[in-house]
Protein backbone atom coordinates (compact mmCIF):
# COMPACT_ATOMS: atom_id res chain seq x y z
CA UNK A 1 0.00 0.00 0.00
CA UNK A 2 1.09 3.19 -0.54
CA UNK A 3 0.31 6.47 1.55
CA UNK A 4 0.76 10.19 1.56
CA UNK A 5 0.88 11.87 4.14
CA UNK A 6 0.71 16.40 3.79
CA UNK A 7 1.35 17.97 6.96
CA UNK A 8 -0.02 20.98 8.63
CA UNK A 9 -1.87 23.13 5.84
CA UNK A 10 -1.64 26.82 7.22
CA UNK A 11 -4.21 29.35 5.77
CA UNK A 12 -4.90 30.26 2.14
CA UNK A 13 -1.63 29.45 0.79
CA UNK A 14 -1.26 26.08 2.43
CA UNK A 15 -4.76 25.40 0.84
CA UNK A 16 -3.78 26.65 -2.14
CA UNK A 17 -0.43 24.28 -2.85
CA UNK A 18 -2.52 21.52 -1.22
CA UNK A 19 -5.20 21.86 -3.58
CA UNK A 20 -2.99 22.57 -6.75
CA UNK A 21 -0.57 19.41 -6.02
CA UNK A 22 -2.44 16.81 -4.62
CA UNK A 23 -4.39 15.21 -7.45
CA UNK A 24 -1.17 15.22 -9.41
CA UNK A 25 0.99 13.56 -6.36
CA UNK A 26 -1.55 10.95 -6.13
CA UNK A 27 -1.22 9.97 -9.67
CA UNK A 28 2.40 10.37 -9.89
CA UNK A 29 3.13 8.60 -7.04
CA UNK A 30 0.42 5.82 -7.83
CA UNK A 31 -1.15 6.60 -3.89
CA UNK A 32 -3.68 4.16 -2.82
CA UNK A 33 -5.15 6.41 -0.01
CA UNK A 34 -3.95 10.09 1.21
CA UNK A 35 -3.95 11.38 4.60
CA UNK A 36 -4.07 15.60 5.02
CA UNK A 37 -3.47 17.63 8.36
CA UNK A 38 -6.22 20.25 8.00
CA UNK A 39 -6.13 22.02 11.65
CA UNK A 40 -4.40 25.46 10.16
CA UNK A 41 -6.52 25.47 7.37
CA UNK A 42 -8.81 27.98 8.13
CA UNK A 43 -6.65 31.14 7.92
CA UNK A 44 -4.52 29.42 10.44
CA UNK A 45 -6.85 28.73 12.91
CA UNK A 46 -8.75 25.30 12.70
CA UNK A 47 -11.30 24.05 9.61
CA UNK A 48 -14.61 24.76 8.41
CA UNK A 49 -16.97 22.54 6.81
CA UNK A 50 -16.36 23.93 3.18
CA UNK A 51 -12.32 23.38 3.31
CA UNK A 52 -12.87 20.28 4.56
CA UNK A 53 -15.19 18.74 1.64
CA UNK A 54 -12.83 20.96 -0.38
CA UNK A 55 -9.91 18.93 0.76
CA UNK A 56 -11.98 15.47 0.25
CA UNK A 57 -12.68 17.26 -3.16
CA UNK A 58 -8.95 17.32 -4.13
CA UNK A 59 -8.26 13.81 -3.46
CA UNK A 60 -7.91 13.59 0.55
CA UNK A 61 -9.11 10.42 1.77
CA UNK A 62 -8.56 11.79 5.74
CA UNK A 63 -8.24 14.50 7.15
CA UNK A 64 -6.65 15.05 10.83
CA UNK A 65 -6.41 18.04 12.98
CA UNK A 66 -4.76 18.86 16.40
CA UNK A 67 -4.96 21.05 19.17
CA UNK A 68 -6.79 23.58 17.46
CA UNK A 69 -9.31 21.20 16.18
CA UNK A 70 -12.09 23.50 17.78
CA UNK A 71 -10.82 27.08 16.60
CA UNK A 72 -13.76 27.04 14.47
CA UNK A 73 -16.52 27.31 16.23
CA UNK A 74 -18.66 25.20 13.54
CA UNK A 75 -16.52 22.44 13.74
CA UNK A 76 -17.99 20.46 16.66
CA UNK A 77 -21.18 20.74 15.31
CA UNK A 78 -20.73 19.16 11.96
CA UNK A 79 -17.54 17.14 13.18
CA UNK A 80 -19.93 13.76 14.41
CA UNK A 81 -21.42 13.32 10.90
CA UNK A 82 -17.56 13.25 9.21
CA UNK A 83 -15.96 9.76 9.85
CA UNK A 84 -13.69 11.25 7.73
CA UNK A 85 -12.14 14.00 10.03
CA UNK A 86 -10.51 13.02 13.01
CA UNK A 87 -9.28 14.91 16.00
CA UNK A 88 -7.19 13.58 18.20
CA UNK A 89 -7.83 10.35 20.49
CA UNK A 90 -7.30 11.51 23.77
CA UNK A 91 -9.35 14.26 24.07
CA UNK A 92 -11.78 13.92 27.05
CA UNK A 93 -14.31 11.48 26.96
CA UNK A 94 -17.95 13.18 25.66
CA UNK A 95 -15.76 15.23 23.12
CA UNK A 96 -17.10 15.81 19.61
CA UNK A 97 -15.67 13.15 17.05
CA UNK A 98 -13.27 10.31 16.94
CA UNK A 99 -9.80 10.06 17.05
CA UNK A 100 -9.65 7.02 14.91
CA UNK A 101 -11.29 4.94 11.89
CA UNK A 102 -10.88 2.23 9.37
CA UNK A 103 -10.57 3.21 6.09
CA UNK A 104 -11.11 0.85 3.13
CA UNK A 105 -9.81 1.26 -0.39
CA UNK A 106 -11.16 0.29 -3.44
CA UNK A 107 -9.47 -3.40 -3.55
CA UNK A 108 -11.13 -3.87 0.09
CA UNK A 109 -7.96 -3.47 1.85
CA UNK A 110 -8.28 -1.13 4.82
CA UNK A 111 -6.06 0.95 6.70
CA UNK A 112 -6.33 2.21 10.32
CA UNK A 113 -5.47 6.10 10.35
CA UNK A 114 -5.33 6.92 14.08
CA UNK A 115 -4.29 10.71 16.15
CA UNK A 116 -2.80 11.74 19.55
CA UNK A 117 -2.14 14.89 21.06
CA UNK A 118 0.93 15.21 23.18
CA UNK A 119 1.08 16.65 26.72
CA UNK A 120 4.77 17.83 27.00
CA UNK A 121 4.13 21.89 26.96
CA UNK A 122 0.63 21.48 25.77
CA UNK A 123 -2.77 21.37 27.33
CA UNK A 124 -3.30 17.98 29.60
CA UNK A 125 -4.99 15.30 27.92
CA UNK A 126 -5.32 11.57 28.50
CA UNK A 127 -2.00 9.36 28.55
CA UNK A 128 -1.34 9.07 24.26
CA UNK A 129 0.46 5.94 25.21
CA UNK A 130 -2.53 4.04 26.99
CA UNK A 131 -5.06 5.39 24.42
CA UNK A 132 -2.95 4.45 21.33
CA UNK A 133 -1.84 1.17 23.08
CA UNK A 134 -5.69 0.46 23.00
CA UNK A 135 -6.04 1.39 19.61
CA UNK A 136 -3.38 -0.81 17.98
CA UNK A 137 -4.25 -4.11 20.04
CA UNK A 138 -8.33 -3.06 18.70
CA UNK A 139 -6.71 -3.23 15.07
CA UNK A 140 -3.84 -5.43 14.73
CA UNK A 141 -1.72 -5.43 11.36
CA UNK A 142 -3.09 -8.82 9.63
CA UNK A 143 -6.31 -8.73 11.59
CA UNK A 144 -8.60 -6.53 10.29
CA UNK A 145 -6.28 -4.15 8.67
CA UNK A 146 -3.50 -3.97 6.11
CA UNK A 147 -1.98 -0.90 7.10
CA UNK A 148 -1.78 1.41 10.44
CA UNK A 149 -1.13 4.99 10.51
CA UNK A 150 -0.42 7.46 13.42
CA UNK A 151 -0.37 10.98 13.92
CA UNK A 152 1.77 12.33 16.93
CA UNK A 153 0.44 16.21 17.36
CA UNK A 154 2.94 16.97 20.35
CA UNK A 155 5.26 19.70 21.13
CA UNK A 156 8.21 17.33 22.14
CA UNK A 157 10.50 15.79 19.75
CA UNK A 158 11.03 13.04 22.98
CA UNK A 159 7.60 12.52 22.91
CA UNK A 160 7.08 12.10 19.20
CA UNK A 161 10.15 9.41 19.06
CA UNK A 162 9.20 7.94 22.34
CA UNK A 163 5.53 7.20 20.79
CA UNK A 164 7.06 5.87 17.60
CA UNK A 165 9.36 3.50 19.51
CA UNK A 166 6.10 2.84 21.82
CA UNK A 167 4.76 1.35 18.31
CA UNK A 168 7.67 0.01 16.85
CA UNK A 169 6.77 -3.23 14.77
CA UNK A 170 2.62 -2.62 16.07
CA UNK A 171 1.93 0.11 13.05
CA UNK A 172 2.96 0.96 9.65
CA UNK A 173 4.19 4.71 10.61
CA UNK A 174 4.24 6.94 13.03
CA UNK A 175 4.36 10.71 12.20
CA UNK A 176 5.16 14.00 13.89
CA UNK A 177 2.83 17.05 13.51
CA UNK A 178 2.29 20.14 15.40
CA UNK A 179 5.92 22.01 15.62
CA UNK A 180 5.59 22.98 11.56
CA UNK A 181 8.87 22.92 10.84
CA UNK A 182 10.09 19.64 8.54
CA UNK A 183 12.86 17.45 10.59
CA UNK A 184 15.24 15.06 8.87
CA UNK A 185 15.38 12.14 10.32
CA UNK A 186 12.93 10.08 8.19
CA UNK A 187 13.73 6.17 8.67
CA UNK A 188 12.78 2.59 9.48
CA UNK A 189 12.43 1.56 12.50
CA UNK A 190 14.30 -1.33 14.04
CA UNK A 191 10.63 -3.34 14.34
CA UNK A 192 9.76 -2.07 11.05
CA UNK A 193 7.57 1.32 11.58
CA UNK A 194 8.16 4.35 9.63
CA UNK A 195 8.86 7.61 11.76
CA UNK A 196 9.75 11.19 11.41
CA UNK A 197 9.73 13.39 14.09
CA UNK A 198 7.84 16.44 12.26
CA UNK A 199 6.15 16.47 9.39
CA UNK A 200 6.55 20.26 8.34
CA UNK A 201 3.81 22.72 7.01
CA UNK A 202 2.36 23.08 4.02
CA UNK A 203 2.66 27.13 3.89
CA UNK A 204 4.26 30.00 3.23
CA UNK A 205 8.35 29.42 5.13
CA UNK A 206 8.80 33.35 4.94
CA UNK A 207 7.49 33.21 8.18
CA UNK A 208 7.37 32.09 11.97
CA UNK A 209 5.80 28.80 11.74
CA UNK A 210 3.36 29.91 9.35
CA UNK A 211 2.23 33.31 10.62
CA UNK A 212 3.52 36.97 9.19
CA UNK A 213 6.62 37.53 11.33
CA UNK A 214 5.95 41.47 12.52
CA UNK A 215 2.96 40.10 14.72
CA UNK A 216 4.75 36.59 15.95
CA UNK A 217 7.92 38.85 16.48
CA UNK A 218 6.09 41.75 18.33
CA UNK A 219 4.92 38.68 20.90
CA UNK A 220 8.38 38.04 21.91
CA UNK A 221 9.47 41.13 22.01
CA UNK A 222 6.49 43.44 23.96
CA UNK A 223 4.88 43.08 27.07
CA UNK A 224 1.98 45.03 25.71
CA UNK A 225 -1.01 43.32 23.84
CA UNK A 226 0.25 42.59 20.52
CA UNK A 227 -2.28 42.19 17.32
CA UNK A 228 -3.58 38.84 16.17
CA UNK A 229 -1.78 36.71 14.16
CA UNK A 230 -2.30 36.46 10.56
CA UNK A 231 -1.11 33.71 8.06
CA UNK A 232 1.66 33.88 5.88
CA UNK A 233 0.84 34.75 2.23
CA UNK A 234 3.38 34.35 0.24
CA UNK A 235 4.51 31.20 -1.88
CA UNK A 236 4.14 28.31 0.26
CA UNK A 237 6.25 24.79 0.30
CA UNK A 238 3.98 21.59 0.54
CA UNK A 239 5.47 19.51 2.95
CA UNK A 240 4.75 15.52 3.03
CA UNK A 241 5.72 11.66 3.17
CA UNK A 242 5.53 8.74 1.26
CA UNK A 243 4.58 5.53 2.59
CA UNK A 244 4.85 2.22 1.29
CA UNK A 245 3.95 -0.85 3.05
CA UNK A 246 4.57 -4.53 2.73
CA UNK A 247 1.28 -6.68 1.97
CA UNK A 248 1.82 -9.50 3.79
CA UNK A 249 3.03 -7.72 7.15
CA UNK A 250 1.86 -4.10 6.60
CA UNK A 251 5.19 -2.94 7.78
CA UNK A 252 6.85 0.13 5.68
CA UNK A 253 9.23 -0.95 3.41
CA UNK A 254 10.13 2.59 2.25
CA UNK A 255 9.05 6.18 3.20
CA UNK A 256 10.43 9.00 1.69
CA UNK A 257 10.00 12.72 2.43
CA UNK A 258 8.28 15.09 0.09
CA UNK A 259 8.96 18.86 -0.22
CA UNK A 260 7.37 21.38 -2.83
CA UNK A 261 7.65 24.59 -4.18
CA UNK A 262 8.44 27.73 -1.76
CA UNK A 263 11.36 28.29 -0.29
CA UNK A 264 12.83 25.54 1.01
CA UNK A 265 14.57 22.91 -1.19
CA UNK A 266 12.51 20.67 -3.09
CA UNK A 267 12.37 16.51 -2.07
CA UNK A 268 10.72 14.38 -4.30
CA UNK A 269 10.88 10.59 -3.96
CA UNK A 270 12.29 8.50 -6.58
CA UNK A 271 9.76 7.28 -8.24
CA UNK A 272 8.27 10.29 -9.01
CA UNK A 273 8.84 12.17 -12.67
CA UNK A 274 8.71 15.44 -11.42
CA UNK A 275 11.80 17.48 -11.56
CA UNK A 276 14.14 18.84 -8.84
CA UNK A 277 14.64 22.31 -9.32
Amino acid sequence: MRIIYLGDIVGKSGRTVVLNEMARLRHELAADFVIVNGENAAHGFGITRKIFQSLLDAGADVVVTGNHAWDQRETADFIDDEPRLLRPINFPPHTPGRGHGVFDLADGRKVLVAQAQGRLFMNPMDDPFRTMDLVVRNHALGNGVDAAFVDIHAEASSEKMGMGHFLDGRVSAVVGSHTHVPTADAQILPGGTAFLTDIGMCGDYDSIIGMQKEAALARFTEVTPTERLQPATGEATLCGVLLETDDDTGLAVSFEPIRIGGRLRTILPKTSAAPEK
